[in-house]
Parts: C-alpha cells; sequence; structure tokens
C-alpha cells in the first residue's frame, strides 16, 4: 500500500511522518539515527484489535476523541452543550526546509487543526506543536488540547527518567519501570511546579543504566500548568502526551480564532540518558541566542548573610568584602525597598527605603559600582502585600473569586497578570528602577501559586482562560525586558526552582535551581537538573547552610566545586568567614574564571552518580583542545583508606586516546586511553573531598 511520508532531519537524526493506510490520521513511521527511515516500519502492528478500533492501536501523531474513543486522545472538542468528538479528514500538507505543516478539517464541528513541525538547526530537536481554528459560526468547548503525541516501540515496556522532588529538594532524578498503565507528572500551580520539571525521558526497560542505549525525551515550553503523560498501550508500545492544562477546565474558541499550543521539544540520542542530557544542552544554547556569550559574573547575593535586614552600610560591607574575593557583581535581595521589614509587608510598593539609603539609593548603587561591581536587585513583580498601597489603591488586580475570602500564602496575594494593566504596572515599575538607577541585573522571584483564581467582574469563569492570560502577560514583560533593556541580565526564580522551563529558559540568561544550597543535597539537586538543562542556565551559590536531607559535612572546596558546575554565586555571610576562609575562596573564583568559558559552552558528561562514592561532571570545550572535570567525594569520610588505600579514579568519557592530557593544576600529563579507562586518580580524605581538574589537549 502507498501512502504519504515525510521525513525531517536534524543534525544526525530522522523523524518520518505518514499519512497513516488505516485512517485519516498522521503516524510515526520512524525516529531515530540517520537511516532508520530505510526499512520496514517499527512501528507496524498486525492490524489485529479486540475491543478496540485501528485508531486507539495506531502510533498516531495527534488524534481526537471521536477517532480514537479508547485509549487515550490529544484532543476533546464539542460544541457546548454538544456531543464530545472530532471526526476530521485530511485536508493537505506543507512542507520546507526544516519544517511541516499537515492539515485536518471537521466541516461538520467547523474544526481546522493544524500538526506543526520544525527542526531546530545545529541540533537533534524537533519541535511540535498544534494550530486549532474555529471555522464554523459557534464556539467550539476544548477540553483538552496536547502539544503533541510521541509513539515509541517497547515491546517489553519501558524505563521512564523524570524530575520529581518538592520545595528545597527540587529536580532529584527519579526512574520507574512502566509495562502497563498510565503514568502522568503535571501541575496546576500556575507554574511548572517544585514536584515535577515539564520533561520526561523514556528507554527501553532492558536498556543498561550507564551506557550507550536509544534514549528519547520530551520538555514542554509553558510556565503555566501542564502535564506529561505515558501511556504503555496494548500491543507493546508506548505513547506520551503532552500539554497545557486549562485551569477553567475547558477553553472556548470563538469563531475565526485559533489557538496555539506551547512548543513540545522532542530529543533523541543513542547514548542513553547521558547523551539525551547533550542533546538538551545543545538546544538550550541555541534557546540563548548571542546572550550565550554574554559572561555570566560571579555575583555575590546578600539574603542569606542579611535577611530583611537591609541598610547601606551593612551592604557595602558585604560588597568590599565580595569585592575582595574576586566576585564580579553584587545583587542586593528582598528587603531593600519600604515597609519590607519582615515578610508581611512592601510588596507592590517598589520604590527603596530612605530609612535603609539615608544617602539615597543612587547614592548607594554607585557606591556598590566603584567597588568595581556590577549591580543587582532582587524583586517579585507578581506579588502585592495586602496593606500595602498598590492594594489600597487597586484591590481588583488580584485574584480573587466574588464573595469568598482571599487566601494568604507568604502572607501576599498574587497580581492578575493577565489583565494588560498590570503588565503595564509591572513593565512601568521595571522601566523606572532600570532607568533610575544602574541596575544590570535583575532577579525575579514568585513565591505564591495562585489559589482563589478569579477575575470578578470580567465574565462567565469558563470563557476566560486565565492560567494562559497570566502566562501570556509574563512572557510579555519579561521580552520587554530583553528589548527595552538587553543590558540587564535576568536571573529567574520561583521558590526555588519552581518556574524552570523552556520559554522562561528563551527570555531569561540564568535560573535558581532551588533554594537548597547545602553541599550533598544541592549536588542532587544539580545531577537531576543537569539531565535536562544546561550548565550556562544553572545558577549556584556558596553558602555555610547545612544538609536539610544529607547533613553530612563537606569542606568549603566542596561547595565551590559544586557551586562552579554551572553559574558561580556567594550567598555566605563573608563578615563571619576567617581570612583563611577569604583567601581559599578567592582562589577558587580564580580557577573559576579560567574555565568558566569550557563549563558553560562545553560538551558535559554525568559521570556516575551520588549515589556512587565518587561522582562528577565533564566539560569539553567545544574545539576539543580543555576538558574540565568537577569531582566529588560522595562516601563516608572517616577516617585514612585501608590498605592498600588506592586512590578512587573516574572514569572520563568522549576524548581521544591517541592523545595527551595535560593537568594544569598538578603537571601530571595522562595519555587518553588511560583516562578513559582507567580515570583521573583522587585521593579523597577528610579535608579533600572535591577538586577541579583542567586537562589540557597536548
Amino acid at each position: 500500500m502507498t501512502y504519504r511520508r515525510w521525513t525531517l532531519r536534524t543534525d544526525t537524526t530522522s523523524y518520518t511522518v505518514r499519512l497513516s493506510p488505516d485512517g485519516p490520521w498522521a503516524e510515526l513511521d520512524a525516529w531515530g539515527p540517520h537511516g532508520c527511515e530505510d526499512g520496514p516500519s517499527a512501528y507496524d502492528w498486525s492490524r489485529r484489535t479486540h475491543f478496540l478500533t485501528p485508531a486507539d492501536a495506531a502510533p498516531a501523531e495527534y488524534l481526537p476523541s471521536g477517532l480514537r474513543p479508547f485509549t487515550g486522545a490529544d484532543l476533546v472538542a464539542s460544541r457546548p452543550g454538544g456531543d464530545r468528538g472530532v471526526w476530521w479528514e485530511f485536508a493537505g500538507a506543507e512542507e520546507g526546509e526544516g519544517w511541516l505543516r499537515l492539515a485536518f478539517t471537521d466541516a461538520v464541528l467547523g474544526l481546522r487543526t493544524v500538526l506543526c513541525y520544525a527542526t531546530v538547526p545545529g541540533t537533534d530537536v524537533v519541535l511540535r506543536w498544534t494550530q486549532h481554528t474555529c471555522t464554523g459560526d459557534e464556539p467550539l468547548r476544548l477540553e483538552r488540547f496536547d502539544s503533541a503525541a510521541v509513539n515509541l516501540p517497547a515491546a517489553d515496556g519501558v524505563r521512564l527518567t523524570y524530575l520529581a522532588g518538592q520545595w528545597a529538594q527540587e529536580f532529584q532524578r527519579t526512574q520507574l519501570d512502566l509495562t502497563r498503565g498510565t503514568f502522568t507528572i503535571g501541575s496546576v500551580q500556575g507554574v511548572p511546579g517544585h514536584a515535577y520539571a515539564p520533561w520526561l525521558a523514556v528507554q527501553d526497560r532492558t536498556a543498561p543504566h550507564d551506557g550507550p542505549a536509544p534514549a528519547y525525551g520530551v520538555a514542554l515550553e509553558w510556565p503555566g500548568n501542564w502535564h506529561i503523560t505515558a501511556e504503555a498501550e496494548p500491543g507493546g508500545a508506548v505513547r506520551v502526551r503532552a500539554g497545557r492544562v486549562p485551569h477553567e477546565g475547558a477553553v472556548l474558541l470563538a469563531p475565526g480564532d485559533t489557538l496555539t499550543t506551547p512548543r513540545l521539544a522532542c530529543a533523541f540520542s543513542p547514548d542513553g540518558l547521558d547523551g539525551l542530557a547533550r542533546v538538551q544542552h545543545r538546544y538550550e544554547r541555541r534557546l540563548s541566542g548571542e546572550r550565550l556569550h554574554r559572561p555570566r559574573k560571579v555575583l555575590y547575593n546578600s539574603w542569606e548573610a542579611t535577611g530583611f535586614d537591609v541598610d547601606a552600610a551593612g551592604q557595602l560591607d558585604l560588597a568590599k568584602a565580595a569585592a575582595g574575593i574576586g566576585a564580579e557583581l553584587f545583587v542586593v535581595d528582598d528587603g531593600w525597598f519600604t515597609c519590607r521589614t519582615d515578610d508581611t509587608g512592601g510588596l507592590g510598593d517598589w520604590y527603596p527605603d530612605p530609612t535603609a539609603f539615608p544617602d539615597g539609593f543612587d547614592r548607594f548603587v554607585a557606591d556598590v559600582r566603584a567597588l568595581g561591581l556590577d549591580f543587582g536587585l532582587w524583586v517579585e513583580p507578581e506579588a502585592v502585600s495586602p496593606g500595602s498601597r498598590l492594594h489600597t489603591e487597586h484591590p481588583e488586580w488580584v485574584y480573587r473569586i466574588e464573595d469568598r475570602p482571599a487566601r494568604l500564602v507568604r502572607n501576599q496575594l498574587l497580581l492578575d497578570l493577565g489583565r494588560e494593566d498590570v503588565q503595564d504596572f509591572v513593565t512601568g515599575t521595571l522601566d523606572r528602577l532600570l532607568t533610575a538607577y544602574d541596575i544590570s541585573y535583575l532577579k525575579w522571584d514568585m513565591n505564591r501559586p495562585p489559589t482563589e483564581r478569579g477575575r470578578p467582574g470580567a465574565g462567565p469563569a469558563d470563557r476566560l482562560d486565565l492560567d494562559a492570560a497570566h502566562v501570556t502577560g509574563y512572557l510579555r514583560v519579561l521580552d520587554h525586558l530583553r528589548t527595552a533593556h538587553p543590558h540587564v541580565t535576568v536571573e529567574g526564580c520561583a521558590g526555588g526552582g519552581g518556574r524552570v522551563d523552556h520559554a522562561t529558559l528563551a527570555r531569561t540568561d540564568v535560573v535558581w535551581p532551588s533554594d537548597n544550597t547545602a553541599p550533598l543535597d544541592r549536588l542532587r539537586i544539580q545531577y537531576g537538573f543537569l539531565h535536562a538543562h544546561a550548565a550556562h542556565v544553572m545558577s549556584s551559590w556558596v553558602t555555610d547552610a547545612p544538609g536539610l536531607f544529607d547533613p553530612r559535612p563537606r569542606s568549603l572546596a566542596f561547595r565551590f566545586v559544586t557551586a562552579m558546575c554551572g553559574v558561580l554565586g556567594i550567598g555566605a555571610d563573608l563578615r563571619t568567614w576567617s581570612p583563611e576562609r577569604h583567601a581559599e575562596a578567592a582562589r577558587w573564583i580564580a580557577r573559576y574564571k579560567q574555565v568558566r568559558d569550557v563549563i558553560h559552552h562545553g560538551e558535559a558528561h554525568l559521570l556516575a552518580t551520588p549515589d556512587d562514592p565518587t561522582c562528577g561532571v565533564q566539560y569539553d570545550a567545544p574545539d576539543g583542545t580543555r576538558t574540565v572535570v568537577a569531582a566529588f567525594s560522595t562516601g563516608r569520610l572517616d577516617g585514612a583508606p585501608l590498605v592498600p588505600g588506592r586512590p578512587a579514579r573516574l572514569r572520563l568519557r568522549g576524548l581521544d586516546p591517541a592523545a595527551r592530557y595535560h593537568d594544569t593544576h598538578t603537571g601530571v600529563t595522562y595519555g587518553g586511553a588511560h583516562l578513559l579507562h582507567y580515570g583521573l586518580p583522587f585521593a579523597w580524605t577528610v579535608r579533600h573531598d572535591a577538586e577541579l581538574v583542567e586537562l589540557v589537549r597536548q
């Protein structure tokens, strides 16, 4: 049987779609390395169904309820008050270099759906999204409108890898085998949330845990409510659906209107989870655009040292200490604005406190800059305190439900950023601050989810898509910042790592993965984070925080090397550090500045796991001339090693076995084959529990 077929090519992979011989839908024919599309499709099936329709068993790219009634539809649509279901016909294809659009129409319902595909140059990522247009005279009610579905052949089930956790314990790499049934992760907190990241990796469950094996990944570009669902279907196939979740349960699509779903980044690597991470990293470097080449400066943040007790003299003391150890940027966190002596007031009234800065905030900023430091500021633009002037003047700007109490979370309410007047207030506030003061860094925080999410007086709630409106407002403000203040570096934060997704990463420069900066806790957080996200976006601080989940002590070196795996910052109270500690910090910062270009632009390998006695991260420069290894002792440190006391070794990856590599710190030269076969040696002790190695290829 002949049918239409299209192949999209990335750097090293092919993604082939065909029209199904069984019905009016598109289905996956092949996805993998170049050439995998040559031969019988691995997705072909016997066509035998029992109590199922062919559409339920097909490896469909996208199918609505109606055509696919039993095994998970990607689209559920109806007219208000009418029966649910879409029965469409193929309406044509358009294609070009690196893109494809497949259209389907239901003339009875009045719906046109276009499946959209695009490759990303320089990566092995295929972007997928969907456009729905109401073509009839009546509105349509969309209860589900996923971005895409991804099909994977897996006769014996799959191993799912996802990032789970909670506040202060985000991005924990978690795995399970799925042989039959449904697995779902997501958030209805108005942000991706701390519990799950909008990312999922899928492998055959028989694949080795640490080695080359096909690995598929999906990541949803949406900073609002979302889900990713994996379904192990009858007949040996797994199908992954992903999309946004409307807070109101459905979206009404007016005649003539088009709804465009968030993009889903679909990635493949033949080199397991480690290789899949590098594919994700390359894509995120593309998202950064030209701003990728802007050096991520070593920052000092004053929060853990002073909390809300902010005043010019104390902050300048910290700034002098930070400059003394080599920091390049000083960021004043919460507590700099009026009525902000604790977390009960001040939010929304974004004016520097004249009591804290008696000589003027502009003088304070100038004094910090005179130390050779850039200046940054913390803001929480979406939040408002009930007693603030802003709330008194505009109580209608907060989310609330008529005749229901407004619930305080962290003693604050949330602004309805979906309103254009609120967006204008936020952009105006940020413009004022960034124009009046010499600010080059902005930390955007968000510390409470929307609870009573309503907009009284705006019409029926089921006609308001408030989640999408808030996302649109958030992204509009970020886009404005990049256009109006291109010199300002923006850090994304939501009570730690609660808002990390590709839409945010495309508009910020770094993100804050977690409020937990304890050494072994943080190592686990970063290990999971680096599976899905790149080092150049991962802000990490050195502090004195004790472990919350793993309280074992670690050295200052361990804290520095951990933080140097991404974008280095310091958050400890430097006024309490000894001169020896200051000197050690200065040495580590100087070493970091020598290698951060490799860390931020290089290809990363995750070496072992935090569960192993020794683990690390390897970064290879794009031209292969330099390799940086951050290594950690994660085992017990309770005395000298037993006789004969051989050092631990960490096997490196991806090096040239015939080349020689010179350690710039110790002066030792290794053969590439030695590093691949035996690994780098580390003689761990209580005082030496982490190391940063720079290898130069000779």
